[in-house]
C-alpha cells in the first residue's frame, strides 16, 4: 500500500508541471527605440510620419501581425489608460490627426494602434510603471572605467545606426528588425545589469527623484544602480501579469523601449505560467 502511494504521488508530482505549460500565457517581447525621439527636422529621413516611413513602418508591423496576438501592451502608465482608449477610438475611426498629436510619433501610435486596428484589437492595455533614471548618474567608484568604455562602445554603435537612417540608407524596418536581435538588445542588458556590478564606492552623479538616496550603499554603487533599473522592470512585469490575469488573453504582444527586453524576458523566462516567443522568429525571415 505505502508503494502505491509513493507511485502515485510521484505521478502527480510529474504531472503539474505538464499541467502548467499547456496552459502557459504567450508573450512576445517587442523592443522599440523611441521613435518620436529619433526625429531630427534637419533630418527628413527620421520623420516616421512621411508616407515613406509609414510605408516601411507597415512592412515592419506586418511581420509581427503573423504572431497574432489577442492583447497588445505598451509603455504607458496605466493612470493614462483612459485617455489612450480615447486616442485608439478615435484612431479607428480614422479621425485622429498623428501630426497634431503631441508625440504621435510614438511607437504607442505607430506600432501599437496601427497593429492593433489591423487585427482587429478593441483596446490597447498601457503597463508601464515609473521609476528608473538616468545611466549617466554613475560616473564614478572604482573600476568606473569599465563601465564607461562599455557605454562608449554601444553608442558608437547606436550612432553609425542613427547616421544611417538620417541619411536614408538604412529604413525603419530594417533599424528595429536591428534592434530586436538578441546580439543587439544583450548588449544593452549587459551594459544595464552586469557590467554596472562591479562599480564600488562610488557616489551617483545628480540623481533624480526616482533614486532614494537615503538607502543607497556607496559600497555597492553600481550594484544600486541596477536595482533601481530592475525594480521598475519589476512593476511593469507586475502590471503584465495582472492585467493577463483580469483579461486572461492567451497571446500577449508587448511593445516596449528596446532596453528592457533583456531583464523582462529573463524575469517571464522564470515563470512557468509564461512562454516567451522570441521575436526574431516572425522578423528574421
Amino acid at each position: 500500500m505505502k508503494k502505491l502511494l509513493l507511485l502515485l504521488f510521484s505521478i502527480w508530482v510529474m504531472c503539474i508541471p505538464l499541467s502548467a505549460q499547456t496552459n502557459r500565457t504567450e508573450i512576445l517581447l517587442l523592443g522599440s527605440d523611441h521613435l518620436a525621439q529619433i526625429y531630427k527636422k534637419e533630418y527628413p529621413n527620421t520623420d516616421v510620419l512621411l508616407p515613406a516611413k509609414q510605408k516601411e513602418l507597415q512592412a515592419f508591423t506586418a511581420l509581427i501581425e503573423k504572431y497574432n496576438p489577442d492583447m497588445i501592451m505598451v509603455e504607458v502608465l496605466p493612470e493614462e489608460q483612459k485617455s489612450t482608449d480615447s486616442l485608439y477610438a478615435l484612431y479607428l475611426k480614422n479621425t485622429l490627426n498623428l501630426a497634431a498629436l503631441e508625440n504621435g510619433r510614438s511607437e504607442v501610435y505607430q506600432l501599437a494602434f496601427r497593429l492593433g486596428k489591423k487585427i482587429g484589437l478593441p483596446r490597447i492595455y498601457c503597463v508601464n510603471a515609473p521609476g528608473g533614471t538616468s545611466q549617466s548618474v554613475l560616473d564614478n567608484g572604482e573600476n568606473i572605467e569599465l563601465y564607461k568604455n562599455e557605454t562608449v562602445a554601444l553608442r558608437k554603435i547606436v550612432s553609425e545606426k542613427y547616421q544611417a537612417l538620417q541619411k536614408g540608407t538604412l529604413s525603419l524596418k530594417e533599424y528595429l528588425t536591428f534592434v530586436n536581435q538578441p546580439q543587439t538588445y544583450n548588449l544593452i542588458y549587459h551594459l544595464r545589469y552586469i557590467t554596472p556590478a562591479r562599480v564600488v564606492n562610488g557616489t551617483f552623479k545628480n540623481p533624480d527623484e526616482m533614486i532614494d538616496t537615503a538607502f543607497v550603499n556607496p559600497a555597492y554603487i553600481g550594484a544600486e544602480l541596477i536595482s533601481v533599473f530592475k525594480n521598475r522592470d519589476y512593476k511593469i512585469y507586475s502590471n503584465i501579469v495582472t492585467t493577463q490575469l483580469a483579461h486572461t488573453p492567451a497571446r500577449i504582444l508587448l511593445i516596449i523601449g528596446v532596453a528592457h527586453i533583456g531583464s523582462l524576458k529573463n524575469i517571464f523566462q522564470d515563470d512557468p505560467d509564461y512562454k516567451v516567443i522570441d521575436a526574431v522568429r516572425y522578423l528574421n525571415q
